[in-house]
């Protein structure tokens, strides 16, 4: 029990360091905005089947394409991943 809130602790501490804008030990990934339909076209698959393969709402998925919205957070860095690894993503996926 003691271990897992020295870890919280550390994670706190590291993110109030980072807010505040003191150089820490938090990683911070910054990624480039991504053309989510050239990622989708480069994996050759519609709307539907990549919305369905990645687990993506349809209706969010339209919104990306469309620039309505961005992708933040988890699926951001799927996306990333996607766009440059597709066939490594696409295969971990089979095998669950």
């Amino acid at each position: 029990m003691n271990e897992t809130f020295e870890s919280i602790k550390q994670g706190l501490t590291e993110a109030i360091e980072f807010a505040q804008g003191q150089p820490g030990e938090a990683v911070v990934h910054e990624f480039a905005p991504l053309d989510i339909k050239a990622v989708r076209a480069k994996v050759g698959m519609t709307q539907v089947e990549f919305a369905t393969a990645f687990g993506i709402s349809l209706g969010t998925l339209r919104h990306w394409e469309r620039g309505d919205r961005k992708p933040h957070g988890p699926a951001l860095v799927l996306l990333n991943v996607v766009a440059k690894e597709p066939e490594a993503v696409l295969r971990a996926l089979r095998s669950i």
